[in-house]
């Protein structure tokens, strides 16, 4: 097998997708426009109300978009999300193509205190991009991305991809830091933190966004930065969906050549130790410019390896000397870090978290490597569960601790242990073998990733010490606590 190959498929399993089609539980209505009778639905609080018919026409009638109810040819692909777990079915879902339309979806929603879903690039692990008989307000046909090359400046809608967002600005020779999916939505991803290859270089993605447009819980649509409502811009920066519907983003954008020094060296599981050892000493003290990180997994071919993800940025020779030290360790089964295109490392996982795969994840923020740390990532390996990982540390550490919501500055690396499967059949294995190799790690935790993360309600433990300041700004901008379907922040 070619090692270029062999490495790059090292996350790529043989899955296909499977999204099935389902029949509605309400199809007597098309669209919203030809709503003949109340339907059924859930407010916040979850009591059951009725959403009277002539309330559904208007929204229908002032959204330059479609409202789609059950039965409409659009509907089940417009509720499908990511991640083949979550099969909920929204009473109604109002597919906006303007910042408007998100105005009087929001408006729809507040005045009726409707359970209410933000859908973006529609990735949300836990399914929170959807939800049962509330609204859906979606994004994913408010997509355009706009590069100011001068500016090095990138202005992207709500409802488009990493992809899309790397592919536009790399024409330019620019980019910015995003995640290693490239099908993830740029809100949800921006908004959580936005941890990507790029961050130990020029920082976090919300240490990157510029300003942004937002329709809060009374309807009003805001431009926040730093000069315009300070406040609501730092909390967006890491709190998370709880603020409103981000319906643009300004990022600010990096010079950067595509053809990097990037992929994978590969070795038998048999050598984790010894390359997690070194690399527990290595990566402290590893340059801003390279990007280094550690996975563990079952490869289809090669069986059970340790792999590290590489990426420098900057002249390859020089990537090329400090990487040497790393490729001496042990005896690796392939090395394919080589120059190449990055758009090649940043959609490698693509095929394994395929849309319609079944997937369910944990993550913790680690602030010190130590033997014991090591010992319990290889003592606990399961072949079913992928250890996966980002990297901080470099650019994330020198922000501040609450310069911005998002306050894990310290943490030098957060582990995701993720399992994917297609067959529902076997969901209680495969979570209850990520929960316990979480469980093995756990006690090396010093904090949680907003966007990862299935089993917490709260927000508490994920914000720290931003809480207090973002529980004060949720109660001025969402008293009601409308945008709950997320890592939830209670008002003040």
């Amino acid at each position: 097998m070619d090692r270029r190959q062999f490495c790059r498929s090292a996350l790529a399993g043989s899955l296909t997708a499977a999204i099935p089609g389902l029949t509605g539980w309400y199809t007597s209505a098309i669209a919203a426009t030809e709503a003949d009778t109340s339907i059924p639905a859930v407010s916040l609080d979850g009591k059951e109300i009725e959403l009277e018919r002539a309330a559904i026409r208007e929204l229908g009638e002032r959204l330059t978009g479609p409202v789609l109810l059950s039965g409409h040819p659009q509907y089940d692909a417009a509720r499908v999300v990511w991640n083949g777990m979550h099969d909920k079915r929204p009473a109604l879902i109002a597919r906006c193509l303007t910042d408007d339309d998100v105005r009087h979806a929001v408006t729809f929603a507040h005045e009726r205190r409707l359970l209410t879903a933000v859908r973006g690039g529609g990735h949300s692990w836990p399914g929170k991009s959807v939800c049962d008989r509330g609204l859906m307000i979606d994004l994913s046909q408010m997509n355009a991305v706009t590069i100011d090359p001068a500016a090095r400046r990138a202005t992207v809608r709500g409802g488009a991809l990493l992809s899309m967002l790397d592919n536009q600005a790399l024409q330019h020779g620019l980019a910015t830091t995003t995640g290693v999916i490239s099908h993830t939505g740029v809100g949800g991803y921006t908004l959580g933190g936005g941890y990507g290859r790029l961050n130990r270089k020029h920082g976090l993605t919300v240490d990157n966004l510029l300003g942004a447009r937002i329709v809060t819980a009374d309807g009003r649509l805001r431009r926040v930065s730093a000069e315009e409502e300070p406040e609501l811009f730092w909390a967006i920066r890491g709190g998370g969906g709880n603020f409103g519907v981000v319906t643009e983003f300004d990022y600010r954008l990096h010079p950067f050549d595509r053809k990097a020094l990037c992929g994978s060296l590969v070795w038998p599981l048999a050598q984790a130790k010894d390359v997690l050892e070194f690399y527990a000493e290595w990566a402290p003290r590893l340059s801003d410019e390279m990007y280094a990180g550690p996975l563990l997994l079952r490869h289809p071919e090669a069986g059970d390896v340790v792999v590290m993800d590489v990426l420098y940025v900057g002249d390859p020779a020089a990537g090329e000397k400090e990487l040497a030290p790393l490729r001496r360790i042990g005896k690796p089964a392939a090395d394919a870090v080589v120059v190449q295109d990055y758009m090649i490392v940043q959609t490698e996982n693509d095929g394994v978290f395929h849309p319609g795969v079944r997937s369910y994840a944990k993550n913790l923020l680690v602030k010190e490597w130590s033997q014991k740390l090591v010992d319990a990532l290889v003592g606990a390996y399961d072949p079913r569960v992928l250890l996966a990982n980002h990297v901080a540390g470099g650019a994330v550490k020198r922000v501040g601790e609450l310069a911005t919501a998002f306050p894990h500055r310290q943490a030098e690396i957060m582990f995701v242990v993720v399992t994917v499967w297609e067959d529902k059949a076997k969901d209680d294995e495969m979570i209850a073998a990520t929960r316990a190799y979480y469980d093995a790690l756990k006690p090396f935790m010093g904090g949680y990733y907003d966007n990862i993360e299935f089993d917490r309600k709260e927000g508490n433990e994920t914000y720290g010490p931003a809480l207090p300041r973002l529980s004060r700004i949720k109660r001025t901008f969402d008293p009601d606590n409308l945008f709950r379907l997320n890592s939830n922040i209670q008002p003040a």
